[in-house]
């Protein structure tokens, strides 16, 4: 019978001993992966320019031409709008309307107002409009542009702002045009912004004298 060497089962242990240093052992990596990282990022070529690229988006607003006139009446009405009444402090004692000139640029109607209020507590708040006529129809006014509203304790004085295409109904035979979108988007308050039609003062001509002999 033949015996095992007496070294045999000292390697066999060393073997079990190391095995779990061995499963430690972080393996190489792969040529496939994981790869290692790169020392440096791969260098690219100059990008291609961005001129003549197209979007979605307009670059700017639509450029208006001429003022579209479906209703002719409403745009003899619109014409003498003269007058601005802000609904915020309408009914506060001491307030006073605001002036709005409608004028013509060639085919283009141009509204441009301002309103500042006078009644007691409410000195420096104001309101405005400034924007191009798109389209007259019965009843109704089309305006791109802004209207503002400046109020002192709202957003602590900066101007609050609708912009973009605004519309101005009027019903019946109200003088009066309303912005639809008169909604503070700072405070959420019906601002109930106004145009107001005022009938120009018809001046009679003066009879001439006869001359005294």
């Amino acid at each position: 019978m033949n015996r095992i060497p007496s070294s045999i089962p000292l390697v066999i242990a060393a073997l079990f001993a190391t095995a779990p240093v061995l499963a430690q052992a972080p393996q190489p990596p792969s040529s496939f992966y994981p790869a290692p990282p790169p020392e440096q990022a791969p260098t690219v070529q100059q990008g291609a320019p961005l001129s003549g690229l197209t979007s979605p988006l307009p670059a700017s607003a639509p450029k208006i031409d001429r003022t579209e006139i479906a209703s002719e009446t409403e745009a003899q009405l619109f014409a003498d709008a003269r007058k601005i009444v802000w609904g915020r402090y309408a009914k506060i004692k001491g307030a006073k309307p605001g002036d709005v000139a409608v004028t013509r640029q060639g085919n283009v109607w141009v509204v441009k107002g301002r309103i500042d209020s006078v009644a007691p507590g409410t000195e420096g708040d104001w309101a405005s409009i400034d924007g191009v006529v798109e389209r007259i129809s019965a009843g109704h006014v089309q305006i791109r542009g802004e209207v503002a509203f400046r109020i002192a304790k709202v957003e602590k004085g900066v101007p609050c702002k609708v912009g973009g295409v605004l519309n101005f109904r009027r019903s019946g035979k109200s003088q009066v045009w309303r912005l639809a979108e008169g909604d503070n988007p700072c405070d959420g308050a019906r601002e109930n912004f106004d145009l107001v039609y005022e009938k120009p003062v018809e001046r009679k001509p003066v009879p001439t004298q006869p001359k005294r002999g």
